[in-house]
């Protein structure tokens, strides 16, 4: 998916919501585990209810490889899901995968191509080959890790590297790489006020900004200080939507939570 596309779709729905599909089968509602597949059951529940309000959906891939091969097959099902059903959803692998370049132009083949997502989360630690792989196939995006909204992300992300922060010394440095017009970045709406020095170095990229409702961030402030001429915003929600409800009535749930949002977003988009 190009980036222009992503800005319409943003703009039509007035909306740049990103929906986790965290899907646990110790939270989602008890009945849909007599299902043959309880987590496809519950992804392709939540993406019916919601895919109006919502412009990216990002499964996180730990949720799926914890069931093992019927976890992945779970997880197939909902991105073949999701691209012949509703090719208009920007997906992301949150993936945060990260190694050298033999092995990250593997994992590129097997998000990009195999499964067919948009783009994947990616720990850019290791440097310049272990990123570009990824940047290489047309029309996909990379999402660095910049600035993370654990309380862990302190230990390294803040230190003072090279005369500034570590986070902006990656910003920097990633928009070297070649390819680098398909990165976008990570930053977590708990750590808001820096989207302002986040913004000096990447005026224009994409943020994927996680942390919004159950962890506490702030979505006006998000908007404040982080949102570009073309948005430049997907916020994620995962647990605040999807777990909305654990009865029978879930899918109806997350769609009100989901809309709650959306409304946020379009009163957001229409002050700028």
């Amino acid at each position: 998916m190009t980036t222009q596309f992503l800005v319409e779709q943003i703009r039509k729905k007035e909306s740049f919501l990103c929906i986790g599909l965290d899907t646990d089968l110790d939270k989602i509602p008890k009945h849909l585990l007599n299902e043959d597949d309880p987590i496809f059951a519950f992804n392709k529940a939540i993406i019916d209810a919601t895919h109006h309000l919502c412009v990216a959906y990002k499964p996180n891939i730990a949720f799926y490889e914890a069931y093992g091969i019927k976890g992945w097959g779970a997880l197939e099902k909902t991105i073949d899901y999701l691209n012949s059903d509703y090719p208009e959803i920007f997906t992301i692998a949150d993936a945060k995968r990260g190694d050298i370049g033999n092995t990250s132009a593997r994992y590129a083949k097997a998000f990009f191509e195999d499964l067919g997502f948009d783009s994947i989360t990616i720990a850019p630690y290791m440097g310049r080959d272990s990123v570009e792989p990824f940047l290489t196939f047309k029309d996909k995006h990379t999402i660095l890790l910049a600035l993370t909204s654990n309380i862990g992300a302190y230990d390294f992300q803040t230190k003072i590297v090279g005369g500034q922060e570590l986070y902006k010394e990656v910003l920097e440095i990633s928009k070297t790489y070649e390819n680098s017009e398909n990165l976008m970045y990570v930053v977590g709406a708990t750590k808001a006020s820096f989207l302002v020095e986040i913004r000096k170095i990447v005026p224009e990229s994409f943020l994927l900004v996680p942390g919004v409702g159950a962890q506490g961030g702030s979505l006006s402030e998000v908007c404040k200080y982080g949102m570009s001429k073309n948005v430049g915003l997907l916020v994620n929600s995962s647990r605040g939507i999807i777990y909305a409800s654990d009865q029978k009535d879930f899918a109806l749930a997350s769609t009100e939570k989901a809309k709650e949002l959306q409304l946020e977003m379009s009163m957001e988009l229409k002050k700028r």
